[in-house]
């Protein structure tokens, strides 16, 4: 078993024409589209032809595309795996959004891939490290369409004006629920061309809003997929036949990570479902979450983020910094909320911190990796000196006797 990163490694040699896009190649161009494409790749609608990754890789600013700190290192290694790639490496890339509004509480990305002559995948960026982008995700929440869901829409129907023929729509995060939303909600003749719609372990819809919009003419076509610990993918999912549970070599919170996800022969390792426990947390979420009124809800997500924005952060890592400044103020903003709703935001504001915790869990199990190969090296050494003493003794003891002789 691998990630997807192995996958590329073993797939990349064939073409889309000779094994069509998949699950796995939707991931891959999912996470591809959270590099930063700002001043390299033609924004929507712009004059301009394609980009290719050949000229992305030699471009000045090519390092600016990294510069998500959470995903630096494994998206630098997808980018050369992609480009190394019979599969990926004539991926051309166009029509750019990047929108950050921090008064309108919006954080929207999107970018279409030519992969070859007739696939086309349209992908929408999931929540970004920024604060904005964080709050959004609980906006889900609400009853009506938050502002990225409806450029989802806008997007999804100047895209498609500019190119011919079916195509997919995908993305990992809130870009999995972006792409739903944008496919059930679309022109009727732009929503007729797209073959498959996945959404990456991407939130769910609220009742209102999955009835308002045309969702069962494209139910068929959705592909959700989540990890067996998913909490992200659970938020509003209330339809438990309408997704796929994957295995993933993390645990928790952490499990949504897309580098996370196994893959074997091609495809992701499936599980039966969603572990019990991760189970009972998620529909106690939805219900509590649901239980709310609009008035209790803005209530809820002004608070946590007036908790956050006031340690000044722009971005995630800057919150988890000093941890135990911000979980002071959590608690101190928290005695101004009832019970249920305090309890709730601690333990949202506690899963932050356990994402800020992969890296330094990672360094752990690396240096007592390294403690434990060092000290079955020295078991080696001190086995193989043990042997040679026996060696020689054993020589002394035959020469010994042969002199007797």
């Amino acid at each position: 078993m691998g990630t997807m990163i192995d996958y590329l490694r073993e797939y990349g040699d064939y073409t889309f024409s000779e094994k069509p896009l998949n699950e796995v190649d939707s991931l891959v161009l999912s996470q591809f589209a959270y590099l930063k494409f700002d001043g390299l790749v033609p924004w929507m609608g712009e004059d301009a032809p394609a980009v290719s990754l050949e000229a992305l890789d030699a471009h000045p600013d090519r390092d600016k595309l990294f510069a998500d700190e959470r995903y630096r290192e494994p998206n630098m290694e997808l980018f050369r795996e992609m480009g190394k790639s019979v599969r990926f490496r004539s991926l051309r890339v166009r029509d750019y959004v990047n929108e950050i509004e921090t008064e309108q509480e919006t954080q929207f990305s999107a970018v279409t891939c030519f992969l070859d002559g007739q696939t086309v995948y349209v992908a929408y960026r999931g929540t970004d490290e920024t604060i904005v982008g964080w709050k959004e995700d609980f906006n889900l929440a609400f009853s009506e369409p938050v502002p990225g869901q409806l450029r989802s829409v806008e997007y999804l129907n100047r895209a498609a004006e500019r190119f011919e023929g079916s195509f997919y729509v995908g993305g990992h995060s809130k870009g999995g629920n972006f792409s739903v939303y944008a496919a059930m909600n679309c022109k009727k003749e732009v929503q007729d061309r797209i073959r498959k719609v996945y959404s990456l372990d991407g939130p769910g819809f609220r009742p209102e809003i999955r009835e308002g919009g045309h969702y069962e003419s494209i139910a068929g076509r959705v592909e959700k997929i989540i990890p067996h610990s998913s909490l992200v993918g659970m938020l509003l999912e209330s339809h438990a036949e309408g997704y796929t549970v994957v295995e993933s070599k993390s645990f928790g919170l952490l499990q949504h990570n897309p580098y996370t996800w196994l893959v074997r022969d091609g495809a992701f390792v499936r599980v039966k479902g969603i572990y019990k426990r991760q189970k009972f947390m998620d529909d106690a979420l939805n219900k509590w979450i649901l239980s709310l009124d609009e008035g209790q809800i803005h209530s809820f997500v002004d608070t946590l983020y007036e908790v956050v924005s006031a340690s000044k952060a722009v971005t995630l890592m800057d919150f988890t910094a000093d941890w135990k400044k911000s979980m002071t103020a959590v608690i101190t903003a928290a005695k101004g909320l009832d019970g249920e709703t305090a309890a709730m935001m601690k333990k949202i504001v506690v899963s932050l911190f356990e994402i800020a915790g992969e890296h330094v869990k990672e360094e752990l199990q690396e240096k007592a990796a390294e403690g434990r190969q060092k000290w079955e090296d020295g078991k080696q050494r001190r086995g193989d000196g043990k042997e040679r003493q026996r060696r020689r003794k054993g020589k002394t003891y035959i020469e010994a006797h042969s002199d007797r002789k």
